[in-house]
């Protein structure tokens, strides 16, 4: 009965601190969604090609307008990279649009105490100046030119729009769809609000386990955990080397804990109520980008080697920068917020947080009829798999299946995407590889390997079972890297075949 009633205490504590919160995370993914919808990535891409401080700032400036979830960042930062972006750059893009964001502010004022919100930010710009200069010493260019080649190749078993160095939205007239109408109607139009809400209820979708999990993981932690074992974890009462010890450890808590962005806030005021020091706190809040799964998806992207390099640049920067954060808050004499903070909101009760939360699930209601309600778009998709809003245009992958095209938010989602439909997919590379052997006997121009084949407009190899999109042209069958490429060969085979000849 004592471990029923723990239990019982440990998912109350949990839920407090979600309605303690609620209000905050529906403005802070509203917002979020009406910037992904109003702001333009195609100038994103045209203005971060180096690594000058101005560079940085537009980079870490856009990066807080595209606001997104550790995954969705990392994939973005991938395309950005791959279509010309330094590497540094992308990389402070990818800090800032998980950090440096509108809802985990809020949720840290309100669960930890505003120091820790005026932290993020003022701890954020630190960690950006400090990856903006350590970045080309960690990533010099012959190590960024092997990355980078990486990624454009599409090693990373994704098919992205660009490939061998050329840009297909460009090459093949795509443009943005921010670009089409003027922002001020897209403003004042019930679609543009719908967009902003569909981006608002993919962001929730594809968080909802994060969130989950870790307001979950913090309840039971906060009543099961003695203070004790904390304070084992995080060494006190040795001055500097505590307050060192303190933000070397909490990156390697996060990175084990598996929880990224918003969700990884209930466990740092865990860790805050059991005795960790202002900057290790700070430090495992940044920490979202180092956790094992992202480590996997930067070694597919990049390579292992370039994988290390990044690990060891973004764990110097986060311990660095809540180091400096603590001394900084110490020098300027701001108190530190109370270690009890979170055994503070086990009580609900009508106070404003109860209106407050009572006001947003109505604009919450409004926005879900909205998004509801807007119809088919063919401006933007659903990825299937973790349900993010994602650009056609700008989608990281994409796979096409029984002759409808899936976008996804990045190549992780496309990977689970091909595992989940690996029979049906062996199934049809039989056929096709039976089809291409004959093909190939009769001279077809785009060349079959086994289960590839050679795109004729940009050369890439394309693996027949997976290939994102396909044509028939007298009678065989043409394989492409992306829809852009079949475009461009349907406007004019004969000019890509005689150069393939």
């Amino acid at each position: 009965m004592h471990f029923l009633s723990m239990l019982g205490e440990s998912l109350w504590s949990g839920f407090s601190m979600f309605w303690e919160t609620l209000w905050a995370l529906v403005l802070g993914f509203a917002l979020s969604g009406a910037v992904q919808a109003f702001v333009s990535r195609e100038r994103m891409q045209r203005s971060l090609g180096d690594h000058r401080p101005k560079t940085i700032a537009k980079a870490s400036l856009w990066g807080v307008v595209s606001s997104s979830c550790s995954y969705a960042a990392s994939a973005l930062a991938k395309t950005l990279f791959s279509r010309g972006a330094d590497f540094s750059t992308s990389l402070v893009f990818m800090i800032a649009s998980t950090n440096l964001v509108v809802e985990l502010g809020l949720v840290l004022w309100l669960l930890m105490g505003w120091q820790f919100a005026l932290a993020e930010f003022v701890g954020g710009a630190i960690m950006i100046a400090l990856i903006g200069w350590l970045g080309p010493r960690f990533l010099p260019d012959p190590v960024a030119h092997e990355a980078r080649e990486r990624a454009s190749s599409g090693a990373g078993g994704g098919h992205e729009h660009m490939h061998g160095g050329h840009d297909h939205e460009h090459m093949h007239g795509e443009t943005d769809g921010h670009d089409e109408e003027p922002l001020a109607r897209r403003i004042r139009s019930r679609r543009g609000w719908s967009d902003a809400a569909a981006y608002m209820i993919s962001d929730l979708t594809m968080l909802r386990k994060e969130l989950v999990i870790g307001f979950l993981v913090a309840g039971i932690l906060a009543v099961f955990v003695p203070t004790a074992v904390w304070q084992s974890v995080f060494v006190t009462g040795h001055g500097f080397w505590s307050s060192l010890e303190n933000v070397l450890v909490g990156p390697f808590l996060a990175m084990i804990a598996f929880v990224c962005s918003v969700g990884n806030v209930p466990l740092a005021a865990t860790l805050w109520h059991g005795g960790a020091s202002f900057g290790g706190v700070v430090a495992f809040v940044f920490a979202d980008l180092i956790t094992v799964p992202l480590l996997l998806i930067y070694r597919r992207y990049y390579g292992g080697r370039v994988t290390l390099r990044i690990l060891g640049l973004f764990w110097l920067s986060m311990s660095a920068a809540g180091l400096a954060v603590e001394y900084l808050f110490r020098l300027v004499r701001l108190p530190e917020p109370s270690h009890d903070v979170t055994m503070e909101m086990r009580h609900i009760s009508w106070n404003y947080t109860t209106w407050l939360d009572i006001a947003a699930l109505a604009v919450f209601a409004l926005l879900y009829w909205l998004y509801r309600t807007r119809g088919a778009s063919e401006r933007y998709a659903k990825d299937p798999v973790c349900g993010m809003q994602v650009e056609v245009a700008h989608a990281p992958a994409s796979r096409t299946r029984d002759g409808r095209t899936y976008y996804f938010c990045s190549d992780r989602c496309a990977a689970r995407f091909d595992r989940e439909h690996r029979g049906a997919a062996h199934d049809g590379q039989e056929h096709d590889q039976e089809g291409h052997q004959h093909m190939h006997e009769h001279g077809n121009e785009a060349s079959v390997d086994g289960a590839t084949a050679i795109d004729p407009v940009c050369k890439m190899t394309v693996d027949i079972a997976t290939a994102p999109a396909s044509a028939e042209h007298e009678g065989r069958t043409y394989y492409f890297c992306n829809p852009g490429c079949r475009t461009a060969f349907l406007a004019n085979p004969e000019a890509f075949l005689t150069e393939s000849r």
